[in-house]
């Protein structure tokens, strides 16, 4: 009963405040002001207040409440636990599975480029022979550290 008179307040308020609104010559601000205060009003009417209120008032709705959000922290755990493993048992088992069999095909570690294009002539002109580039990847990293004794 409490809140079907606060919610009947407010929708009173709401509508001075529109008719102040309108006075002053700004119509849609007023009729906006005016729908907005009308909502309480509603859904006194229509019951949905007095839904709430026994909903807020019942242990038996906090708990199921409760059983809800403890579902949803069940679900939430078990996705990051599958997200953290890489998937579901059967995909683990699959990847294993597949594991087992060679990564690389045989023939995979021949050159797929043809005899034609290892030959000096099909080199581009702008590209380095290999006796001018360096042979490992750190030279450089390791001539800077000489330079600076280390």
């Amino acid at each position: 009963m409490i809140a079907e008179t606060v919610c009947s307040a407010v929708a009173a308020a709401g509508l001075g405040i529109a008719a102040v609104t309108a006075y002053r010559k700004r119509f849609l601000a007023a009729t906006r002001i005016a729908a907005y205060s009308l909502v309480p009003l509603g859904l006194v009417m229509t019951g949905v207040v007095d839904w709430l209120a026994d909903t807020a008032f019942s242990p038996t709705a906090w708990a199921g409440f409760g059983v809800l959000g403890l579902s949803w922290v069940l679900f939430s755990t078990t996705r990051a636990v599958e997200r953290r493993r890489g998937g579901t048992r059967k995909e683990r088992r699959a990847a294993r599975g597949a594991g087992s069999q060679e990564a690389v095909a045989p023939t995979a570690s021949a050159p797929s480029l043809g005899p034609a294009a290892r030959t000096p002539a099909a080199r581009p002109a702008n590209r380095p022979q290999a006796a001018e580039r360096p042979t490992d990847d750190f030279s450089d990293i390791e001539a800077i550290l000489k330079k600076h004794g280390i």
